[in-house]
């Protein structure tokens, strides 16, 4: 029987490779010199005579390569697996292997891994650890000629491609056995110097580089030294191991989990603060001095007059670790507030996190008169600034800066969710026209799939101002944004034929569904749009009849 279920196993490597193989290897590989082979992993899969081979085993992409049908066969004993078929399969993927030794299909190395179903149960094994010693030598050898050429005597801008893999390649202990993290960190900086004249390329580097840190961190890095679950949600506990101890705690690996979590904290989305924060709570863990002063400080890359200033008015302290900006109000004065929002202004021009919270110290409790906003610090500080309506120039350049799609303030949740910059904006939207334009660079920029605060702003701003010609346009930009639970009262306003005539002005151009939606906020549906035009007489009639027509398509 094992001879039997071998063959197959082996014809679904061939296939695999066969699989593998139909693509314009070489042509791949030569977009950089960085790169010198492609796979580097696969994993063979047997359970009840069904047989695969994968590239990884997250790997839904692409196809798994063999599927043999066999559930009524029987399951294999330990140690048939251990003794006849792994050792069969080391063999010949060694063959494979040896066979394509100058092919860029497979890379310097290469890990061959097993799953199993037995009778008592399953297990994953390494199969074959391969390395091609001469692949190796020649990437060593270009990866310093292009850290020499490219980074330490560059001038100019690299690709996003290179370093992808000079990354990757850098934290590698395959290709570097003894790292050297002082190093690999100033190459990490060298690049986004180089890269720093275009923000979105160097926005690509910087991903580029933390997610090798982080896989480094993850996979390397922290399971010698803790136990790690899985918790629910993706969460992981971690459980520092009693008999390991670091050589140093504030040089070599540790210097790199530190960066790596400054990193993550600084240029990550929102949502992956949390693990920048659990690195630092490990480093703190592992005895790191300065992970426990970046807890309590801050990550001292920005300048100290960047992240506190005090004087008589106010005092401003920031912690770009936790994104807190700590703003404790000495006189309830304008120049208070006007110095502090100069103070966060010119933090968010400094790399601090968009998505931050302020905590406030102040007599003055006041809150933007629209329903369904989270009563946090950060509203409240901007809430007491609208009292000042000569700061309100300064409101709206806090908001410009402030305003970035897919960030949050730190202290709302759920419904309540909101972009930095929501409160400035909404205040001024309610206080003067002249800051509607404001109003509608803010709703272009909303994500409206996970946040629905617009929602409450759009009923109090047609509350303040109306259904009209000065208000038209930016109503209309609001419904484009609000979802479907917007509630409004204006439905009688919004039919009157001189509005109607000025929604169908603004609406040209947009896309019929997005004409649906703001047809649905309004009237509950096309359907009931129809009626509602079914009914009416004149030019009136006609107007609904368009504004349908723009609905269905």
């Amino acid at each position: 029987m094992t001879d039997t279920i071998l063959d197959e196993m082996k014809a679904s490597i061939n296939e695999w490779f066969d699989y593998i193989g139909d693509k314009d290897v070489e042509g791949i590989a030569k977009r950089t010199s960085l790169q010198v082979g492609i796979h580097d992993y696969a994993l063979l899969e047997y359970a009840k005579g069904k047989i695969s081979v994968t590239d990884s085993e997250l790997d839904f992409m692409s196809p798994k390569v063999k599927n043999r049908q066999g559930e009524s066969a029987e399951l294999l004993s330990e140690e048939q697996v251990r003794e006849q078929i792994t050792p069969q399969l080391a063999l010949f993927m060694q063959q494979k292997l040896n066979s394509l030794q100058h092919s860029a299909l497979i890379n310097y190395q290469f890990t061959f891994w097993g799953r199993f179903r037995m009778q008592g149960g399953e297990v994953k094994l390494p199969i074959l650890e391969y390395v091609d010693e001469m692949k190796k030598e020649q990437l060593l050898k270009r990866i310093a000629s292009y850290i020499q050429t490219k980074l330490e005597a560059g001038k100019t801008p690299t690709k996003p491609l290179e370093t992808f893999f000079l990354s990757r390649h850098l934290l590698d202990e395959g290709l570097f056995p003894e790292q050297d993290a002082g190093r690999i960190i100033s190459i990490f900086d060298k690049i986004q110097e180089l890269n720093k004249g275009n923000k979105q390329q160097l926005a690509e580097h910087r991903t580029k580089i933390v997610n090798a840190l982080r896989n480094w961190v993850e996979k390397k890095f922290l399971p010698r030294y803790f136990d790690i679950q899985g918790t629910q949600w993706n969460q992981k506990e971690y459980t520092r191991k009693s008999d390991i101890q670091l050589e140093s705690t504030e040089q070599g690996p540790i210097e790199l989990l530190l960066y790596t979590a400054v990193a993550i904290i600084k240029y990550e989305p929102a949502y992956s603060r949390s693990k920048g924060l659990a690195f630092l709570e490990r480093a703190v863990e592992l005895g790191s001095i300065r992970a426990s002063r970046f807890m309590k400080e801050g990550s001292g890359t920005l300048a100290k007059e960047v992240v506190y200033f005090r004087d008589e008015y106010v005092e401003c302290k920031a912690n770009d670790v936790f994104a807190t900006v700590s703003i404790a109000i000495k006189q309830e004065a304008e120049e208070s507030y006007a110095r502090a929002i100069r103070f966060i202004c010119r933090l968010l021009t400094q790399s601090f996190p968009k998505s931050y919270q302020i905590k406030l110290k102040s007599s003055v409790k006041q809150f933007l008169p629209i329903k369904g906003l989270a009563k946090s610090g950060t509203h409240r500080f901007f809430a007491n600034v609208m009292e000042y309506p000569s700061l309100h120039p300064l409101l709206e350049e806090y908001a410009r800066v402030a305003m970035e799609q897919f960030e949050w303030y730190e202290d709302t949740e759920g419904e309540k969710n909101c972009m930095p910059g929501s409160y400035a904006v909404f205040g001024l939207g309610l206080a003067d026209q002249s800051y509607f334009a404001l109003v509608e660079d803010y709703m272009a920029a909303v994500d409206e799939e996970h946040q629905s605060v617009q929602n409450f702003f759009t009923a109090a701003f047609v509350e303040q101002h109306g259904v009209n010609a000065e208000t038209m346009s930016t109503l209309v930009a609001c419904l484009l944004h609000g979802t479907d639970s917007m509630k409004l009262k204006i439905k009688a306003a919004v039919e009157e034929e001189d509005n109607l005539r000025l929604l169908l002005n603004k609406i040209s151009g947009l896309q019929q569904y997005e004409v649906e939606h703001i047809v649905y906020i309004l009237w509950g549906g096309v359907d009931k749009l129809r009626a509602v035009a079914a009914k009416a007489k004149g030019e009136k009639q006609q107007l609904l009849s368009r504004l349908l027509s723009a609905a269905t398509g």
